[in-house]
């Protein structure tokens, strides 16, 4: 099949893809299709909301509708590296034998990232950039496709460790949930509390995604759409000249080089998904905000004067 029918084809999966997590997921269609975006991308993303936005089973239905394999670590301030990426352990025949732990998935669900120490978050680091893990060193290989879906609460401050910069910057999108509408959540509270469980099927196969992964950093991007995304990621650092007023007086850092690769390779996705054989400049913007909002950080003088990464980026575009 060539490129062109590939990303047609992939234009009407995309779509069955929307249908079927809509028979879970009520609302929420940017969220979705920004995870979609990360996952066609091979990128992670850290979803952000208060309890109760269905994170959870939002991560559970997209990991169902592709075909994959799901594991869901509940992060725990007692939690260590271990459980994650496993351990050796004596076997009946007194020798050491390796047993895997749950980051031996193609999807893995983070639930609430912040809740535990640096030292366990650090375990998935690994395995996020290299998608390997290394135990008493030895490396093992992850499955492919591989990703991790993190959630985090904005509210609960106590008891929490927030990601580290580094950590934060592995992450190719950070979603803002938000709350439903009336209408969705009326919707909501008809379909689940009443006596009828619906199921999802399968759309797609690990190989499938993997294929789409490879078509996509095959699209091509014309130079001025690659200079567009590494000038504006320059306007975000206050000691770039490209820098305009409003970053230098309200930003302490900015982002790295990573944040252009991932708005080109964002952007790929979200043109492929729109049948568009090329990404234009648009498509960067429409992936700007989930992707810089989480790399930049405000000083005390935005803090004080209510203004949020939202605004700042937005003014950038």
């Amino acid at each position: 099949m060539s490129d062109v029918k590939a990303i047609d084809t992939l234009v009407d999966r995309f779509k069955d893809l929307k249908k079927e997590i809509g028979k879970i997921i009520i609302g929420q269609d940017e969220v979705i299709e920004q995870i979609i975006i990360s996952i066609f991308s091979g990128g992670h993303a850290l979803l952000i909301g208060v309890p109760g936005l269905a994170k959870t089973l939002m991560v559970n239905t997209v990991a169902q509708t592709l075909g994959l394999d799901f594991k869901r670590i509940q992060f725990t301030p007692d939690l260590m590296p271990s459980d994650i990426v496993g351990s050796e352990i004596l076997d009946e025949n007194r020798s050491f034998k390796f047993l895997k732990g749950p980051v031996f998935s193609n999807i893995i669900l983070a639930d609430e990232i912040n809740r535990t120490p640096p030292k366990t978050q650090a375990a998935l680091l690994e395995a996020m950039q290299e998608k390997a893990v290394t135990v008493a060193g030895k490396q093992y290989k992850l499955n492919a496709p591989y990703f991790v879906l993190a959630t985090q609460n904005p509210i609960e401050q106590e008891g929490t460790y927030p990601l580290p910069e580094a950590q934060l910057d592995r992450f190719m999108f950070a979603i803002n949930l938000s709350y439903p509408t009336y209408e969705e959540e009326v919707r909501i509270v008809k379909a689940t509390t009443a006596d009828t469980k619906t199921t999802v099927n399968a759309l797609f196969t690990a190989e499938d995604i993997v294929s789409y992964q490879q078509l996509i950093r095959r699209i091509p991007v014309a130079d001025n759409v690659i200079e567009y995304a590494v000038k504006l990621v320059a306007k975000t650092r206050p000691d770039s000249t490209a820098a305009p007023q409003i970053v230098k007086d309200y930003i302490d850092w900015g982002a790295g080089p990573r944040a252009s690769q991932n708005l080109i390779l964002a952007a790929k996705a979200h043109a492929a998904m729109q049948g568009k054989y090329s990404p234009d400049i648009e498509n960067v913007q429409a992936v700007a905000q989930g992707i810089l909002g989480h790399r930049l950080i405000k000083n005390y003088k935005a803090e004080a004067e209510g203004l949020t990464l939202q605004d700042i980026i937005k003014s950038l575009l």
